[in-house]
């Protein structure tokens, strides 16, 4: 008979220069984790992340129906685990529900903890880069994209024009190409617009934000930028070196400064 002895345990103090960030995606969400790791030092921040059940269309009134659901995921993010920051990944349920309604929802469950939403970041990034003056590019429905005009002008923002590409279905949202995108900030600039905003965090932006930069020499947002930027600014650290577009060439800047 095997004798099973078991050996002593001596648990590892909690690392003082990791910090632990709370992600909520939504459950068809394919882009938020992939973007966040492009940005985020995997050596100083660990990434947790919930789901929220959501089922397609992108439509304003299902996006709302994800409200009830944020303080049962927030409760499921590493509970009695600190965390810098939590973000709800989703920039149009954001608008719909209201960033102070969600930031609500999720300190019930995580009292204390900061609370980012991307279109809240995405005000904060802009005037961070001091633009005044806006294009908006979409994926969503037009009856999706005009609430989120709507959200910048009461936040202070002149949206010049508003770009969007008819989709309803978020996951479609992610495989939109490169090119699509680049092609829609092009049509969606004018002279007067001082920069751009890419919404969405389905859609794969990050990736384009130095080439639509380029070609507009203007800076250029997109949702999960903005979100990752605000996280890192919560956590007090620097992104990845090579992260893109201005906004985090402005932070890395700021903090060598």
């Amino acid at each position: 008979m095997t004798t099973v002895m078991s050996s002593p345990v001596r648990p590892d103090l909690e690392p003082s220069h990791v910090s632990r960030l709370g992600l909520i995606a939504l459950a068809t969400d394919l882009t938020s984790e992939r973007d966040a790791w492009r940005v985020l030092p995997p050596e100083r921040a660990a990434l947790h992340v919930t789901r929220v059940p959501y089922a397609n269309p992108t439509t304003p009134e299902n996006l709302a129906r994800m409200a009830p659901t944020l303080t049962a995921a927030a409760d499921l993010l590493v509970p009695d685990v600190a965390l810098a920051a939590i973000c709800f990944s989703c920039t149009a349920a954001s608008v719909e529900i209201g960033d102070d309604a969600v930031a609500e929802a999720i300190r019930t469950a995580r009292p204390g903890v900061p609370v980012v939403t991307p279109p809240d970041a995405a005000v904060q990034a802009f005037a961070a880069l001091g633009v005044g003056r806006i294009a908006l590019v979409t994926p969503y429905l037009p009856e999706t994209t005009a609430p989120m005009a709507a959200y910048f002008a009461r936040r202070g923002l002149d949206v010049a024009r508003a770009q969007c590409l008819g989709l309803s279905d978020d996951r479609e949202m992610a495989r939109v190409s490169a090119a699509t995108i680049v092609a829609a900030a092009e049509a969606a600039d004018r002279p007067d617009v001082e920069g751009v905003f890419l919404s969405c965090t389905a859609l794969p932006a990050l990736g384009v934000i130095d080439a639509i930069e380029d070609r507009l020499g203007k800076p250029v947002v997109s949702s999960n930028q903005a979100s990752l930027w605000r996280m890192l600014q919560h956590a007090d650290l620097a992104p990845l070196p090579g992260a893109p577009g201005r906004l985090f060439a402005l932070s890395a800047t700021s903090r060598a400064a």
